[in-house]
């Protein structure tokens, strides 16, 4: 693939997205220092090991969920190479019968389409009705490789960065979460 790491934001914001574009605003107006590797879109596991390898960080596999009346929402980030098991992490959250939640309630609240979610998404999300899980397996890195709300690009930031500052001016809290790894 030949990937590119870039130190911020693109010079020319021609043809992205609005919300690829506002993930930067507010990284620069945080202050948070940010590389990007842009690419074709990310739509699986494999293609974002290529990503991890250019960023040096790992991107985690994030799951948008929900109960099953469709009331709550999570966002759960975990190690791509651990495996997700619904009663494992249904029984930490205290919420029986977890499965993905509609690609609709992801736009709505976090103005992201399937094969882009991201912790970022979470800047849509002004009224907290989504949920941060994360496991504790993603808080021992130094870094993180996330998506800017959109699949085509990611980004390296400081694992401190985007559970402190970012999640503070979100004024969204995470649970930490703890999932079995491969047996």
């Amino acid at each position: 693939m030949g990937l590119t790491l870039h130190k911020g934001r693109p010079e020319n914001a021609d043809g992205r997205l609005e919300k690829e574009i506002r993930v930067y605003d507010l990284l620069d107006e945080l202050g948070l220092e940010y590389h990007r590797v842009d690419h074709a879109p990310a739509m699986t596991m494999e293609v974002c090991k290529e990503i991890d390898e250019a960023l040096g960080a790992l991107i985690c596999k994030n799951l948008f969920l929900c109960n099953r009346q469709k009331t709550r929402f999570y966002l759960l980030m975990m190690p791509e190479d651990k495996p997700f098991k619904t009663k494992e992490l249904s029984a930490q959250i205290q919420s029986a019968r977890l499965s993905f939640a509609e690609p609709s309630f992801m736009e709505r609240y976090l103005d992201i389409t399937p094969g882009s979610v991201s912790v970022m998404g979470l800047m849509n999300d002004k009224d907290n009705q989504v949920q941060l899980l994360v496991d504790e397996d993603v808080l021992k890195r130094e870094y993180l490789g996330c998506h800017p709300c959109i699949n085509t690009s990611s980004l390296k930031l400081r694992t401190q960065d985007v559970f402190g500052v970012f999640l503070k001016h979100t004024h969204h809290e995470m649970k930490v979460v703890h999932l079995e790894g491969l047996v």
